[in-house]
Order: structure tokens, then C-alpha cells, then sequence
């Protein structure tokens, strides 16, 4: 898929977008307010260089937006899109897949070339997989990719049988059995005023085939890569970072290993230390200005 072939979209329809399914999967008591889910731009007139900065799967964008303030003070215009069934409710996220996901940040893309000559695709978990993805599709397209505990190996049992649980739940839809059908599993969210508590078997299957994609492609990754990994990640293995990295192709990439025993690296007291090493990488590889004038979205 083209990154330029969403070169009409704006800021304004991504969020009529995001309200329309907002209010049409809206769920009481598992639904976020609508700040937690919206798309935003940080954008500084006059900056060359702009982050595409990508959440995690049952988040939304408000996961990422302490680092997004970082990236903006730092002198980048950042846009933070949300990924199709985000920001709603899991049972909008069961019925979307990997390709769904791949066009809400292909979208992002377009919005911000139209402002920034350069651009670095940067994501959190599921947010990693897919910058990597677009960076391997588009090789052309960015100046540089930051990738934050990629999911490539999952630590719990439950995430290894997704894919025989999927299956079952297909099967059993067309002997109409809807009762026998497991359709989520518990979710021990880092942020539960973000995440969802249910995540759908169907986006864990999507994940793992997108990540199984990714890691055949990376050899052929040439920009500037940063990985980030925390040490003791309790729900993706720290192996995946070191993987993801020795894969890369590029000649010009680094891994950060973080000492921190939560997935959500990305928000909190730990976050700092990330935000330094992505900060540092950028400096040196994917550099801005700093405009005197600048605005929120």
C-alpha cells in the first residue's frame, strides 16, 4: 500500500471520523471520554521535520502524549492518529485487522508531509509494528524510525493459542453457536483510563501476522533505527527489542534497553529516560529547528 494515496485527507476529517465511530460503538463503562481517543497535531509553522507517533492496541492517542509534548518541545511538529477501532470500544476493535490499522496511519502520514519536507515514523507496541511495517513498504518515505516495544514474542500462554482460539471462533460463527465463542480475554492495563480492559483474540492474531511480516522485512530497513525495550517487560519479551534490532538492516541503528519492569514505558516516572534516548537519537539523525512561533492543534 502507497502512503501518498491518502494525500486528501486533514486534521478536521480525522477527527469527524473519529466521532462518527465514537458515537456509533460507544459503550457504557468501558468507553473513554472522547479526549482519550481523539487524533491531534502539535505543529510548529516553519518545521522541517515532523514525528508520526503511533499508539499501542486498546489505547488511543492520549497514550502517547507525553512523549508527543517532549518531541513538540524538542522542536517537531507531531501528529498522533488513531488507529481504526481505538479510542471506541474493544468491540469495535474486534471487528477491524492489521490492514485497517496500516490506512488510520497512512492517513496520519499524508497530514503531516503536507506540512513537514521530512518525516520519522515512530510508534509504541502495536504503534511499533506498524511504523516498522511502513518504513519496510515505504523505504522512501522517512528520514528515520523509533520503535518502542515492538511486540515480536509475547510472554503470556493466552496470546500464543490466540490463533487456535480465532480459528474456533470462526468456526463456530458459521454453525451459529455464538454462545461457545471466546471472543476476548482480560487485558491488566497499564493506563485503564486509556486502555481497554478486554482485548478482542482477533487483534492479537492480526499483530502476530503483522509482526511476522515485519521481521522478514527489516533486513531491508537501511534508515536510521532506534529501538527501546524495557528490560523486564511482563507482556512482550525484552528478546523481541534485541530481535527487532539485530534484524535491522541499517548500518546506523541503536538499541536502548531500559531498566523497567512495566510495558508502558512511555508515560510516567520511567518515561523520561525514553524520551532522552529518542531525543539524543533524533538529534543526531533526523534534526529541527525551532521556530519562534507555535501552536496546539
Amino acid at each position: 500500500m502507497v502512503i501518498g494515496s491518502y494525500a486528501g485527507s486533514g486534521v478536521e476529517s480525522e477527527r469527524a471520523l473519529f466521532r462518527r465511530e465514537y458515537s456509533l460503538f460507544f459503550v457504557e463503562g468501558e468507553t473513554k471520554p472522547d479526549t482519550v481517543g481523539e487524533p491531534y497535531l502539535l505543529e510548529r509553522p516553519g518545521a522541517t521535520c515532523g514525528v508520526l507517533l503511533v499508539h499501542g492496541l486498546m489505547a488511543a492517542p492520549e497514550e502517547v502524549r507525553e512523549w508527543a509534548g517532549d518531541l513538540f518541545a524538542r522542536g517537531y511538529t507531531v501528529y498522533a492518529p488513531r488507529m481504526a477501532g481505538h479510542g471506541t470500544s474493544s468491540a469495535d476493535l474486534s471487528g477491524r485487522n492489521a490492514v485497517d490499522w496500516i490506512a488510520s496511519v497512512d492517513r496520519g502520514y499524508a497530514i503531516l508531509k503536507s506540512r513537514c519536507e521530512r518525516i520519522v515514523a515512530a510508534g509504541f507496541s502495536t504503534g511499533g509494528a506498524v511504523v516498522l511495517n511502513r518504513v519496510i513498504e515505504n523505504p522512501e518515505a522517512f528520514v528515520a524510525v523509533v520503535s518502542v516495544s515492538a511486540p515480536l514474542q509475547f510472554r503470556k500462554f493466552s496470546a500464543r493459542l490466540a490463533a487456535v482460539v480465532d480459528l474456533w471462533n470462526r468456526v463456530i460463527s458459521t454453525l451459529g453457536v455464538a454462545r461457545l465463542r471466546k471472543e476476548f480475554v482480560h487485558n491488566e492495563a497499564d493506563n485503564p483510563h486509556i486502555n481497554y480492559s478486554r482485548c478482542p483474540v482477533h487483534a492479537i492474531v492480526q499483530i502476530q501476522r503483522l509482526m511476522r511480516e515485519v521481521y522478514r522485512g527489516l533486513s531491508s530497513v537501511s534508515i536510521p533505527a532506534l529501538v527501546v525495550h524495557a528490560k523486564d517487560d511482563p507482556k512482550i519479551d525484552v528478546q523481541s527489542g534485541r530481535d527487532i534490532h539485530r534484524r535491522i538492516g541499517s548500518s546506523e541503528k541503536r538499541y536502548c534497553e531500559i531498566d523497567f519492569d512495566q510495558h508502558g514505558i512511555v508515560r510516567g516516572r520511567v518515561a523520561g529516560r525514553v524520551f532522552s534516548a529518542v531525543g539524543k537519537f533524533l538529534q543526531q539523525f533526523a534534526p529541527t529547528g525551532r521556530p519562534t512561533r507555535e501552536r496546539a492543534l
